[in-house]
């Protein structure tokens, strides 16, 4: 449905942010701070809605950045739309953050780096066909992609200054590219375009590190 019009929501990529888009306009937007989402998010959304002259049933389909980013942020913001898709009866479109942060950039390879966590970084790496994930430090990162390509000029969106380092020290020229679009407003581009989710409970969290440790199964 490409005009459609969506409620788009991230928690993930620092601050909270919200947007009403139609098509390839966006309506009304607005952000709080990281610490505030719990206590200010669903006033936000109103206030988005409020400013647009928009009522929930106007809008078409709700959208949330499924990850990887902040743990609590993007646990609010998945949980923010899935509550709001269910009451309202609205479909639900999970967007993986690093699709939003390469919204409308075409260059490969390229490289899509978030913080997730003080210290580690998760990365998508694509060219072409391949496609490839890791998250860790930012030497781990840069080790992994040193694997997969032989160095050379590489393209990087999100927090490439991460990892620009550890890239360079491994042989690779960056280009820092960035979108044109803030996370909500890419979120809800690429949501209108894509189809949602059988059920509100399909859309999950993707916090890009593996669990820690898993519990074996009893025999």
């Amino acid at each position: 449905m490409a005009d459609a019009l969506v409620l788009a929501m991230d928690g993930a990529l620092g601050a909270f942010r919200c947007a009403l888009v139609r098509g390839d306009k966006t309506l009304s937007e607005g952000s709080a701070a990281t610490n505030r989402a719990l206590e200010d998010g669903l006033g936000l959304i109103a206030r988005t809605l409020a400013e647009a002259s928009i009522c929930a049933q106007d809008v078409d389909r709700i959208a949330a950045g499924t990850g990887p980013g902040s743990f609590t942020g993007l646990r609010i913001a998945v949980s923010y739309a899935k509550s709001l898709a269910l009451g309202w009866k609205r479909p639900l479109v999970g967007v993986s953050c690093f699709d939003a942060l390469e919204f409308g950039i075409e260059a490969v390879p390229r490289l899509c780096v978030i913080s997730a966590r003080p210290g580690v970084a998760s990365v998508r790496l694509l060219d072409g066909d391949m496609r490839h994930r890791a998250s860790g430090s930012a030497a781990a990162v840069a080790d992994s992609v040193r694997s997969w390509l032989p160095g050379g000029r590489l393209a990087c969106t999100g927090a490439a200054e991460d990892v620009l380092s550890a890239l360079a020290e491994r042989g690779f020229a960056v280009d820092i590219l960035g979108s044109s679009f803030a996370p909500a407003q890419a979120i809800a581009m690429l949501a209108s375009r894509r189809v949602p989710a059988a059920n509100a409970h399909e859309v999950r969290a993707d916090y890009g590190e593996l669990p820690p440790a898993k519990i074996p199964k009893r025999k």
